[in-house]
């Protein structure tokens, strides 16, 4: 389905990716794994046409889509769920929904596309419940789990076939986190292919079938998710839990329960 063939990206004189080749095969849940700054947001940014390639190819479905625009790419059925969520905070839960069918509007007659939104619209509300409760709210008075859903929620109504998630877990408590997780499972369930960006490794490859490790804009590693558990060097720079790590999470978890 997707395709990275030496794939390069500079900011100025820095180069983010260096020959990064990669693919990601129908049905599939991929991970990509790696420290800050290793590149794994310029490589999804890049497949969504928010970053242009220097050099190789980008293909998606068999189409080179290296230069095409960012709305011609979800077009042809790639979504990208950003990092920071990047809700539309003073218009309602329903209408952020409604901005993610944009590509299905232009797609045919109106009165056919609004019943197949409705029908998508109940489908997400089936699988965040939370958006249903809150489809009047204000998606910027909605807790960071909930936004969480509402940015994932929000790519799936453009039925994707690939769905491209950047780091969804982050600063989110362990339960909620749990949730997003589920639900990624059921997305990839219903049919969807997912390229996971996550700071939360192990839980990331335990739902993954396979997964490449970056550093540095380089694929240095790649493999099945369970072979890339059991790897000392991957469990040593990625899957252990400091306790810095740990006060993070129950940080996070206050917060969220105080919102």
């Amino acid at each position: 389905m997707l395709r990275l063939r030496n794939v390069e990206v500079a900011y100025g004189r820095l180069t983010a990716l260096r020959r990064v080749s990669l693919h990601v095969d129908q049905g599939e849940i991929v991970s990509l794994i790696g420290a800050n700054g290793a590149g794994k947001t310029t490589l999804l940014r890049t497949v969504a046409g928010l970053q242009r390639a220097a050099a190789g190819s980008v293909q998606f479905r068999g189409d080179e889509v290296t230069r095409l625009r960012t709305e011609r790419v979800v077009a042809l059925g790639c979504s990208l769920v950003p990092e920071g969520r990047q809700v539309f905070a003073t218009m309602p839960v329903r209408e952020n929904l409604l901005l993610g069918a944009t590509v299905q509007y232009r797609r045919g007659r109106r009165g056919e596309v609004e019943a197949e939104v409705e029908a998508d619209l109940r489908r997400m509300y089936a699988l965040f419940p939370r958006l249903e409760q809150r489809q009047a709210q204000l998606a910027g008075t909605l807790s960071g789990g909930e936004q969480q859903m509402l940015a994932m929620a929000r790519a799936l109504m453009a039925r994707p076939s690939l769905v491209m998630l950047d780091e969804p877990s982050m600063g989110l408590a362990p339960l909620v986190v749990k949730d997003l997780f589920k639900a990624i499972q059921a997305i990839r369930a219903e049919g969807a292919t997912v390229l996971l960006v996550e700071q939360n490794a192990k839980a990331a490859l335990r739902i993954a079938d396979r997964g490449y490790v970056l550093e540095n804009g380089r694929v240095v590693l790649e493999g099945s998710a369970e072979a890339l558990l059991g790897n000392h060097d991957v469990q040593r720079a990625y899957l252990g839990g400091d306790k810095s790590e740990a006060r993070a999470a129950e940080a996070a978890q206050r917060k969220e329960q105080h919102r």
